[in-house]
């Protein structure tokens, strides 16, 4: 356990860190790959292209930093990371470069501010954060590895087939190619993929929610094939496996993870999704009602128009087929075909006062996912409603895991 004068100097300069956390962010990439080009390996370059991967570190040191004495405050952010990393096949003697890069990132950045004993005191606290994860992720592994149908790494999976939803959303149903059993999965979680990828340098790491119901003798994931847009490039992993993978091709999958899960409870449940944000969702509606179909589920989802609505018809026909489960769709900017045939329920985003007028009140488990902006209008909306903490869930696509973070 840590000392009272390190824990009052880590929590008293937290803040400062978080301040810098952008410009530290981006220093400590630049000399973590300089240091060790092999992790290049593990790290979405998308990400780090967009600054998305500089924020997500910053901000969990700060959370860590500014919760180091009560880390089970944070332990939704300790597991989220923990499985990310048993997924990524973090190990333990990776943690002490990076902690080295880290704290010379740190001082760096923030020069004589830096002192020798705000140093080490964070050097104290790093190994102490460390030896945490390296623990709960040890037990991640031994579970995942003896588990029935369970791996250790990445292994062979035959595409079996390639089936698009919409222009840019296309599902992959994946089977093993050795034909031995796959580990079970709960609703909610992902498969993470290796994708070693013609011209490019170094292979790249995605993680891909499971968008249908365990309990099959296939994985099934749902891509969205992201363009480029502004600054942002186009998506290396999501354009290749829509272009490039075929039929019959073989890809590198780590067992499932993620604790982005539902909880077995009596209460009706809303899951709440725009864009590719469905693809969890569909997991969990697709489990609800071989699982629990007495159960009242409300499905709620946000997207452009018909032309991007992904799965429109299956859920049409769960609900069609379930008398527990209703349906409600927004569209963005419906097309002029969606205005004449009145497939949507609601015209522009998601908001309180419609969630109020389809929704019974606010005694139910919601979970909700979709990008950033989404996501935090619907977080808001909800704790306007009085939704506690306890009963919403969410599912971030990026590294960034706190939705009331600016």
């Amino acid at each position: 356990m840590l000392d009272e004068k390190t824990l009052e100097i880590v929590k008293s300069t937290a803040p400062v860190l978080k301040e810098h956390s952008d410009e530290i962010g981006k220093h400590f990439y630049k000399l973590l790959f300089s240091k060790a080009p092999e992790l290049y390996n593990m790290f979405n370059q998308t990400n780090q292209k967009r600054g998305i991967q500089q924020e997500a570190l910053a901000y969990a040191v700060y959370a860590a930093g500014e919760n180091i004495n009560h880390l089970d405050e944070i332990k939704p952010l300790v597991m989220r990371i923990a499985e990310k990393h048993r997924a990524l096949g973090v190990k333990p003697e990776q943690y002490p470069v990076v902690g080295e890069t880290l704290l010379q990132a740190v001082k760096d950045v923030l020069g004589d501010a830096a002192t020798d004993e705000i140093i080490d005191a964070w050097a104290a606290a790093y190994n102490y954060i460390a030896d945490a994860f390296i623990s709960i992720e040890k037990e991640l592994y031994d579970k995942t590895e003896h588990e029935t149908g369970g791996w250790l790494g990445f292994r062979d999976f035959i595409v079996d087939k390639k089936v698009p939803e919409t222009d840019q959303v296309t599902s992959f149903y994946l089977k093993p190619k050795d034909g031995r059993a796959i580990a079970a999965y709960q609703a909610g979680q992902y498969l993470t993929l290796k994708a070693a990828i013609e011209g490019e340098k170094y292979t790249h790491m995605r993680h891909y929610s499971l968008s249908d119901a365990p309990g099959k003798d296939y994985y099934r994931i749902s891509v969205k094939r992201e363009e480029a847009h502004g600054d942002a490039p186009e998506g290396i992993v999501s354009n290749y496996l829509h272009k490039k993978v075929k039929e019959g091709d073989v890809l590198q999958f780590a067992a499932p993870a993620g604790d982005f899960t539902v909880t077995y409870n009596d209460l009706p449940i809303v899951l709440i999704s725009g864009g590719i944000g469905l693809t969890p969702l569909m997991s969990m509606l697709e489990m609800l009602v071989e699982k629990q179909p007495e159960r009242s589920v409300t499905f709620i989802h946000a997207t452009m128009n018909s032309t991007t609505h992904a799965m429109k018809s299956r859920v049409e026909q769960l609900v069609a087929d379930h008398n527990n489960v209703k349906s409600y769709v927004c569209y963005e900017k419906p097309t002029e075909d969606d205005k004449n045939s009145r497939n949507f329920d609601k015209e522009g985003f998601i908001d309180l006062e419609w969630l109020k007028s389809i929704l019974p009140g606010n005694q139910a488990d919601f979970y909700f996912c979709g990008p950033i902006p989404f996501m935090k209008a619907v977080n808001q909306a909800l704790k306007d409603f009085g939704v506690s903490k306890e009963h919403s869930h969410y599912e971030v696509f990026n590294p960034i895991s706190i939705l009331e973070e600016a």
